[in-house]
Order: structure tokens, then C-alpha cells, then sequence
């Protein structure tokens, strides 16, 4: 049960760094995100 916990955590991770990095620099600003803090906020996600 924890293994499947962990990876769907992994997942949303993962997939939260994808799509916000795919943004550009101004979309990252309106939502009030810098690039370095991307991983941060993927953290949070989970």
C-alpha cells in the first residue's frame, strides 16, 4: 500500500516539474513562480 502511495507522490511530482516547466518565464510570473522554484512548488503538490 505505501509503494503505491509513493509512486502516485512520484507521479504527481513528476508531472507538476513537466507541465511547469514547460511554461515561459511571463506565464511562471502571473502565477507568481519563478523558475527556481518550480521543484518547491511540485513538493507541495503532493
Amino acid at each position: 500500500m505505501n509503494l503505491i502511495r509513493s509512486y502516485r507522490n512520484w507521479r504527481v511530482y513528476r508531472d507538476t516539474v513537466t507541465e511547469l516547466g514547460r511554461l515561459s518565464n511571463r506565464q511562471l510570473h502571473d502565477l507568481g513562480i519563478v523558475r527556481a522554484e518550480i521543484k518547491m512548488v511540485a513538493r507541495k503538490a503532493i
